[in-house]
């Protein structure tokens, strides 16, 4: 690192999001000047209306599945009633907390916390609330902001943003969209209560996911009651003297609800940021072009996380900040492995998934599947009809194990050590010599031996 006196910080981060934090507590603690500049809360998105708050509202939402499940093991639980500000509150003083935390985090490395939104000047100058500060390097990590289509009426409809902090709990939900953060707000509503439906426009939800995965979590979660309708989409939406909402569909029909929340993607959080005044490049979508190191067409303006349009995980940004950080100061330069990501889905039942789908191993070769459907032993006595799925894809070639998907309880506690495996490079054959743990639902992962195809 050059340590140049002559600007006021080696880097100066925008965003104290996953990436952001990470980056510059590390490049703190190999020597360099920092300073992190935030308009909102510390955390990011994650934090705050993102992984964490969703999570908890997935804990809460499948309490009411547990009462259900209670029954049959010898419970009886009487007059069991929700109280949503309870859940809401609670959830928004842990994120607090969170808040908390991730500020001494940066005090404890010296870097330097700046309140206010960020605007850059130049390749090496960033104001925040009309003070200019100068940095030999810039990086740029804001994240993403939710989309909402342009149609008549979206004013009424909100975000997952809004989601986490409803005044009252709604009776009534639409939820528009096919991505994962629909499908778990979809489960989350549904099992707090609400009568919900989710819309998508296409002819099935979580592209990208597993064919079989998808099939699978359509039928489990419609199965719970969860309205699914697709190849459908609102055309218009319109606030009603009562205050609910009248949602014109494609295909015609109506729907009158009290809420209506579109997770339709998001966007780069870069309006007002003053790229405009540098080299750097974005791409159609919003997205900041960056090369391997995550350094634009400006060479002293770096980019990492979601605004890069990446795989949109918290622990890519912080795996990336930490390469990032590594790489400008220190003398062993770091890079992120993209391949075996684990990811999971906490709809209801979860999702999680590690190395290709079918379709995608088939386009590299020669592959075997392995897969399996069942009745968690606990619902052998719930009442519940909920099933688990299994799936692995092998190389033939290599007898790689390359693909594996679950759907079912804890499926991203039981995916995480597979995919430490998979990065091993374990084979079916490993796969067929471990001894499973009995009872559980993890164990079939072992015991699987006839090819499906």
């Amino acid at each position: 690192m050059s340590n140049d006196s002559s600007y006021d910080y080696d880097l100066f981060v925008i965003g104290a999001g996953s990436g952001g934090v990470r980056a510059s507590r590390m490049a703190s603690q190999y020597g360099a000047r920092v300073a992190v500049a935030e308009e909102g809360r510390l955390g990011g998105t994650c934090v705050n209306v993102g992984c964490v708050p969703k999570k908890l509202f997935v804990y809460g939402s499948h309490v009411s599945e547990e009462i259900e499940a209670a029954a049959g093991f010898g419970w009886t639980i009487d007059e069991a009633k929700f109280n949503w500000p309870t859940l809401r509150d609670n959830k928004t003083a842990e994120i607090t907390r969170l808040n908390g935390i991730y500020g001494n985090i940066l005090s404890n490395a010296n870097v330097e916390i700046i309140e206010g939104r960020a605007t850059v000047v130049d390749g090496h100058t960033v104001e925040v609330a009309g003070k200019q500060y100068s940095a030999e390097r810039i990086l740029v990590a804001v994240g993403g902001w939710p989309s909402i289509p342009n149609i008549p009426g979206k004013e009424h409809i909100i975000s997952s943003n809004e989601a986490f902090y409803l005044e009252e709990f709604p009776e009534d939900v639409l939820v528009l969209g096919g991505g994962y953060i629909a499908v778990e707000f979809a489960g989350i509503f549904h099992g707090l209560g609400a009568n919900t439906e989710l819309i998508y426009r296409g002819p099935m939800f979580l592209r990208g996911f597993d064919d079989d995965v998808r099939e699978f979590v359509a039928e489990q979660i419609a199965a719970k009651g969860l309205k699914l309708q697709f190849n459908t989409n609102i055309e218009s939406v319109e606030k009603l003297d009562n205050g609910k909402l009248k949602a014109i569909l494609t295909d015609g029909s109506e729907r009158t609800v009290d809420c209506i929340m579109a997770a339709t993607g998001r966007r780069p959080k870069i309006d007002g940021l003053g790229l405009e005044n540098t080299q750097v490049q974005v791409d159609e979508k919003g997205y900041i072009q960056v090369n391997d190191q995550y350094q634009t067409a400006e060479p002293s303006i770096y980019a990492l996380g979601d605004v890069t349009g990446g795989m949109e995980l918290t622990p890519v940004a912080l795996a990336e900040g930490m390469a990032l950080a590594q790489t400008l100061y220190t003398d062993t330069p770091r890079e992120v492995d993209y391949s075996n990501i684990a990811t999971a889905v906490f709809c209801q039942p979860n999702i999680a998934t590690v190395g290709y789908t079918e379709a995608e191993a088939r386009e590299q070769g020669d592959v075997t599947i392995y897969k399996t459907s069942f009745k968690h032993m606990k619902h052998t006595l719930s009442g519940l009809e909920e099933r688990t799925f299994m799936k692995l894809i092998v190389d033939q070639a290599t007898d790689r194990v390359v693909g594996c998907h679950m759907v079912g309880a804890d499926a991203g506690e039981i995916i995480q050590g597979i995919a430490i495996a998979m990065k091993a490079g374990a084979t079916k054959a490993d796969f067929d010599h471990t001894i499973g743990i009995h009872p559980t639902a993890a164990e079939e992962f072992v015991t699987m031996r006839e090819p499906a195809s």
